[in-house]
């Protein structure tokens, strides 16, 4: 039987009361907004070193690495040179290191063959607990680059594995907290880093 309209409007209406609460909650430590501009500033910093950023994730994750690489590659706000963004996407990579090594050194090898020191790493995991994104950060962290990590819920196993790290928390009182509410703040959070990077390096597209 199909659900009625008040129905419906009540499951939008908790759906977003939920992601506002987990956004407000975020908002409440400080130090979250602090982190997106210190990070932001030292991405910044290492693109005008000639350094580059390498993004990686599964499932909704590896789509918000994907979203995050082209703003960067493309275009966000305004025309702008374009910055040096890879998120691990290829095909071959993936399915020939899954198959003949594991699916949890998907990451590692990709990093190991592509990062160099000064790079960062941008490590995205909602449970924290991906075994091939911990593999990635240890990596990275090998070869001398920076790494951030975006996690949810407690931080997983990789709470205090890299350099800088936000942990999407659920808000006070929710006990059933979902990878979605997670990653539309990763996806926040990423956005508002390319804007910083934005503001530091091509200042005159935002003159007023």
């Amino acid at each position: 039987m199909p659900t009625s309209p008040g129905k419906a409007a009540g499951i939008a209406q908790e759906a977003v009361d939920l992601a506002r609460r987990t956004l407000s909650a975020f908002m409440a430590e400080h130090a979250n907004l602090d982190r997106i501009e210190t990070v932001g500033g030292m991405l910044a910093e290492r693109f005008e070193a000639g350094n580059k950023a390498l993004i990686c994730g599964n499932g909704g994750s590896v789509c918000d690495a994907m979203h995050f690489a082209e703003e960067l590659t493309g275009r966000f706000r305004n025309d702008r040179r374009p910055l040096p963004a890879i998120a691990c996407t290829d095909a071959g990579h993936i399915t020939c290191v899954a198959n003949d090594y594991g699916f949890e050194d998907v990451f590692a090898r990709w990093v190991e063959a592509l990062g160099n020191k000064g790079d960062v790493l941008i490590a995205l995991s909602t449970s924290g607990d991906s075994r091939n994104v911990l593999c990635a950060v240890a990596e990275a962290r090998a070869k001398g680059m920076t790494t951030v990590a975006l996690l949810g819920k407690y931080g997983g196993l990789l709470r205090g594995q890299a350099d800088h790290e936000w942990i999407i928390r659920p808000p006070e009182g929710v006990s059933e907290f979902h990878s979605d509410r997670i990653q539309e703040v990763h996806m926040l959070v990423l956005h508002t880093i390319i804007e910083v990077v934005e503001r530091r390096l091509f200042p005159e597209n935002y003159a007023s």
